[in-house]
């Protein structure tokens, strides 16, 4: 007869920044692979304005492992409680609450509670250790990001590049997916080495050229969702002068064609800026150069996905 034991733990950081501004981070998941090292990808199911079911996917070795959430969000008491819906074993239970303490003007709390119920053995410590780390790493990576909220809207960087194709989406969602090809087809990439230890989720190596030849490596996780015409990548190691890099590639067919979409949505690393772009380059330039150098790169892969479709060009737009 298997043994279950409930194990409680906490971890608090405090933030030099305002009660509101981290309670907002804690509130929204959508900018978490951004925000923390270990998320690859989040998405809202439902949302009632105050209970939420969203999906999450974490690791960025790329093993990234889908769960399922609940949470009920209490803005006025800075409060957000969330359980896992059908945990994986040994854990039979998770859940727990965020929660955020204003300690003076310009300085608060961020308390983490979890609760764990796990089939005792010999792999309980070592999930125990996991989730206390994945715990903690979030604690220390929303205190970050909320210690530079000031500066917060200049150091995010969104926008979209499309392409209107003429032709059926299989094709260009089979060009995208196999992205290990695209060596000799897209313009910049230099070498592309891909590992798909499952179905759908890749690991991908690829080395890029800048615009002047100078070669630069990156690497990501995708998680493809070939029905819905989707995939969504989180870099683990992004371009020099960003701190993190994510996005997605959609296929929207319609009568007339399909619309392939590239967006990118990235942290830029205000360390990094003189250092890449040279003394005196100033956040402004460096929004301006990530920009053009991601806007770059995604038109060369959507050219190349035009032509594999079949059919011409018929016009690209950037957001």
């Amino acid at each position: 007869m298997s043994v279950e034991r409930v194990h409680r733990l906490s971890y608090a950081v405090d933030a030099a920044a305002p009660a509101g501004a981290l309670y907002a981070l804690v509130a929204d998941t959508a900018p978490w692979p951004l925000f923390l090292p270990d998320t690859v990808h989040t998405e809202r199911l439902d949302f009632d304005g105050t209970v939420e079911r969203y999906s999450h996917w974490t690791g960025t070795d790329g093993h990234p492992r889908r769960s399922l959430w609940r949470r009920a969000l209490d803005a006025g008491r800075r409060r957000v409680d969330f359980r896992e819906e059908r945990p994986a074993g040994p854990v039979t239970g998770a859940g727990g609450s965020w929660r955020v303490e204003e300690l003076a003007p310009g300085w608060s709390r961020l308390v983490l509670e979890q609760d764990l119920t796990v089939v005792e053995g010999p792999g309980a410590e070592r999930v125990l250790a996991e989730a206390g780390a994945r715990g903690r790493a979030a604690a220390d990576g929303l205190r970050a990001v909320a210690e530079r909220w000031r500066r917060l809207d200049g150091l995010l960087v969104s926008f979209e590049e499309s392409v209107r194709i003429q032709g059926p989406a299989e094709p260009v969602h089979a060009f995208l997916y196999e992205v290990g090809a695209w060596t000799g087809r897209v313009a910049h990439v230099a070498e592309a080495e891909v590992v798909e230890d499952r179905p759908g989720v890749q690991r991908v190596r690829l080395v890029s050229l800048a615009e002047d030849g100078t070669p630069y490596p990156t690497e990501e996780v995708r998680v493809c969702f070939p029905a819905a015409g989707r995939i969504v990548f989180k870099r683990s190691r992004p371009h020099p002068l960003l701190v993190a890099h994510a996005g997605e590639w959609s296929v929207e067919p319609d009568p007339a064609g399909v619309t392939v979409v590239c967006r990118n949505d990235v942290l830029l690393d205000e360390s990094a800026v003189e250092r890449v772009l040279g003394p005196g380059a100033d956040l402004e330039r460096a929004r301006r150069y990530v920009r053009e150098v991601l806007g770059r790169e995604s038109r060369a892969v959507l050219g190349p996905a035009g032509e594999y479709g079949g059919e011409p060009v018929r016009a690209l737009r950037s957001v």
